[in-house]
């Protein structure tokens, strides 16, 4: 495993189940040739759709808040 992996991996850790699985599922959709074998619950799909919906109607947050989110986040 690589330095950088490594770091990630105790970063993840420190988070909750949750937010943990929804990175593993990132994860392993990553590293495999058929991410649709991967499950997505019907809220997380929901969630998709709509913010596809939102990105189609131009809905986008403005660059700064991006940059201030990033900033709060240590990004």
């Amino acid at each position: 495993m690589t330095k950088l992996l490594d770091q990630a991996i105790a970063k993840v850790r420190e988070l909750a189940e949750e937010d943990q699985d929804a990175i593993a599922i990132a994860v392993l959709s990553m590293t495999t040739a058929d991410a649709a074998s991967f499950p997505i619950d019907p809220e997380t799909r929901a969630a998709i759709r709509e913010r596809l919906a939102q990105a189609e109607r131009g809905e986008f947050v403005d660059d700064d808040v991006v940059a201030e989110a990033d900033k709060h986040h240590g990004i």
